[in-house]
């Protein structure tokens, strides 16, 4: 292991896969936030616009619990390498859609592109993640689990302030602003190519047309094991706080605060600084092994820095910080629970057991729509009340 370590064959093909990662992840958010951002500077009631934006939000999730057990069969039956760049060569076609609903300015096809964006990536997930433990010596998966993290937020947080800056730059040409994913996209399928060639995992393996029975099948041999099953669970838990937390920075920003849409670009940006440098900080502090210690750590922080961020009358600076914290502490817990759902699983079963914390991820997504939507309409919480 060592020797493999020294040598170092491992680096140029997850460098490749960091930096594609990243070029998908960046377009993703870029897309959704710069549509959110057009349908808060449309002339709309304002229960309207919270209930598109809400929509928004939902068809970003619904791909992910509709094809994620695809995007696993996919990463098991097929070679992962080749899996990353045919869905590179979709990104291209839904960047089109995105040229064509923005430059019209039609927000169906503009949602329709945010959809058929967030299906490309919920088929490249598995593959993604499953790639982590083929290209790295066991003692870099955290580590590597760490690098990717943080190169997946700072392209959260890329495209997050990047949709607040094209939907500014760009009023009336919108078109421009889709011409640029799609250049980008291109430029993603050429480091996709640099990934390290791999095998199939189970190249006799058959597909299931029906989601929810290869869910089924994939939760018994989650089940089985205990750690794995509370990992797959926390997982579930990070993702619907992280929607819910997205959605109560843009209208905090919006309602409370007052500020531009690059401002409140900016605030998400904090959170995903801290979630990047979190996990970098947890990927080298887990010293070669998965370390379970840094979960309840990462969860105490969170509740602090949520519980401070319901305080009244806090200054712009002052939310920005206590966002940047609570994102560092979300750091420490996703690192080894990601490590854990790519390490414990048998290696024919791993593509289909991250696909389905995958899913469930993104279950726990749209659940967080649902639920902010009750706070706001239901309950009539305030955004610093949901903190």
């Amino acid at each position: 292991m060592n020797d493999i370590s020294e040598n170092q064959p491992w680096r140029r093909g997850f460098w490749a896969l960091v930096v594609t990662q990243f070029q998908g992840a960046f377009n993703d958010n870029g897309l959704k936030q710069l549509v959110v951002f057009l349908i808060l500077g449309m002339a709309v009631q304002q229960a309207d616009r919270d209930r598109l934006v809400l929509v928004v939000g939902a068809l970003f999730s619904a791909p992910f619990i509709l094809f994620s057990m695809t995007g696993g069969f996919l990463a098991d039956r097929f070679s992962k390498r080749s899996v990353t760049i045919g869905t590179k060569f979709l990104e291209m076609a839904v960047m089109s859609v995105a040229i064509l609903g923005l430059a019209r300015q039609s927000l169906g096809l503009e949602m329709a592109a945010v959809f058929l964006a967030s299906t490309q990536g919920a088929l490249f997930g598995p593959s993604k993640y499953g790639l982590l433990p083929e290209l790295l010596p066991e003692p870099r998966l955290s580590w590597g689990n760490g690098v990717i993290e943080l190169g997946t937020f700072l392209a959260v947080i890329a495209g997050g302030v990047s949709g607040g800056f094209l939907a500014d730059h760009f009023q009336g040409r919108q078109g421009w602003s889709g011409a640029i994913f799609l250049a980008l996209s291109v430029l993603g399928l050429v480091f996709s190519l640099g990934i390290t060639r791999v095998p199939p995992a189970d190249p006799t393996k058959k597909f299931r047309a029906n989601p929810l029975g290869d869910l089924w099948t994939q939760g018994k041999i989650i089940r089985k094991d205990r750690v794995l099953w509370l990992a797959v669970l926390g997982n579930t838990y990070f993702w619907f706080l992280g929607a819910l937390l997205t959605a109560n920075i843009i209208f905090y920003g919006s309602d409370v605060l007052h500020i531009s849409s690059l401002q409140t670009g900016i605030l998400q940006a904090a959170v995903a600084i801290g979630i990047g440098l979190g996990s970098l900080a947890a990927g080298y502090l887990s010293g070669g092994k998965v370390e379970y210690g840094l979960i309840p750590l990462g969860a105490v922080g969170m509740t602090v820095f949520g519980v401070l961020l319901s305080l009244h009358a806090l200054s712009f600076n002052r939310v920005l910080g206590l966002l940047a914290a609570l994102g560092f502490a979300a750091g420490f817990f996703a690192v080894p629970i990601n490590a854990l759902i790519q390490h414990r699983p048998n290696e024919k079963d791993k593509g289909g057991v991250i696909a389905a914390a995958n899913l469930l991820s993104f279950v726990g997504i749209g659940a967080a729509s649902g639920v902010y939507y009750a706070f706001q309409h239901s309950l009539h919480l305030s955004p610093p009340a949901i903190f």
